[in-house]
């Protein structure tokens, strides 16, 4: 490139948004991240620094919550990537405290993007906004919507809302103001980490490690590594076939205990004891009776859901990263960093 786009990334201390950037400074771009803590930019610029040039990272600070710091995020930009949105490791009391900071959140970056002027926006949403309440016999693809109606749990029902949102927003701007809109729907994200600061994602593997589960029940994982995820983003601020399309992000699907068994193959001669019990439904289904955890597992006992990924695979040439390498590589990744 002559003169480097700027490219504005939120939720820059993101597991997926730190490997985005990477990619991004490495293939030319300048990246301006916003960050909710600014005692946080030091250690986020060291990480980065041992993978790829840092000299134009840049960081400002805003937050989903406040209006303040969005329009200096945007000013100036080519391009928004809107990563930021709050993922829990468990499911909080009231489902509000996940929904509203996800769809207003997503609407001040968007506003922003458009009062500054930008071409076109990429948007990180999740499969959780394609398959919640859906028939789980069903192969879905990106016509399919999460059903908020249902009981699918506050994350599914939060990045519905804020995908919908973040849609119905764009389209109901006039032309000249309307910047071009693509979504990217990743599955369950693992995959080596930059900083050591874990995302919710990586709990399945970590528990795994430390034993934290006392059995394996009959779950499965629509899985994808991170730092495929980022090179669909990064594909996506250009591709002509990007905008008006969303694009699921899955690489393949594993059961629970199928992951656990990898990770036993991988860590066996490291004195690692991954657990290897199954758990049958029956008893998961009478724990439930007592237990919140227990409850949200009910909800997904059996195979993953299946999703049609021809999309993505054929408008962004994606051949992605098979699960066995990025499952053994979150494990190292995370004894690297002493996480377990």
């Amino acid at each position: 490139m002559n003169e480097k786009k700027l490219v504005t990334v939120t939720g820059a201390s993101g597991f997926i948004a730190l490997h985005t950037i990477r990619e991004l400074l490495e293939k030319g771009y300048a990246v301006r991240g916003t960050v909710r803590d600014t005692g946080r930019i030091e250690g986020l610029l060291r990480s980065l620094s041992e993978y790829c040039d840092v000299t134009d990272l840049s960081f400002v600070r805003a937050e989903l919550g406040d209006d303040s710091g969005w329009a200096e995020a945007l000013a100036g930009a080519d391009y928004l990537m809107h990563m930021a949105s709050p993922l829990p490791a468990e499911a909080p009391r009231d489902e509000n405290d996940l929904i509203i900071p996800a769809r207003d959140g997503a609407l001040r970056a968007i506003r922003a993007a458009v009062d500054a002027g930008v071409r076109r926006i990429v948007f990180t949403s999740s499969i959780a906004a394609i398959s919640g309440g859906q028939d789980k016999s069903s192969v879905l693809d990106e016509s399919h919507w999460s059903d908020t109606n249902k009981d699918i749990g506050a994350y599914p029902k939060s990045k519905t809302i804020a995908e919908l949102a973040a849609w119905e927003f764009i389209n109901s701007l006039p032309e000249g103001q309307k910047p071009e809109f693509a979504v990217i729907n990743p599955g369950f994200v693992l995959g080596p980490m930059i900083d050591p600061d874990t995302s919710a994602s990586h709990e399945v593997v970590r528990r795994l490690m430390a034993r934290e589960v006392p059995g394996l029940p009959n779950i499965g994982f629509s899985l994808v590594d991170v730092r495929d995820v980022a090179t669909a983003h990064v594909i996506a601020l250009t591709h002509k076939s990007a905008p008006g399309n969303r694009y699921i992000c899955v690489a393949e699907s594993l059961s629970f205990r199928e992951i656990a068994r990898r990770l036993h193959l991988h860590l066996s001669d490291r004195n690692y004891r991954i657990p290897q019990r199954p758990v049958p439904d029956w008893l998961v289904r009478a724990l439930a009776l007592f237990s919140p955890t227990f409850r949200l597992i009910v909800s997904r006992l059996g195979p993953a859901t299946k999703f049609d990924t021809s999309r993505i695979r054929q408008h962004f040439d994606w051949t992605p990263i098979p699960m066995s390498q990025s499952i053994t590589e979150t494990a190292d990744s995370m004894i690297t960093h002493k996480i377990t």
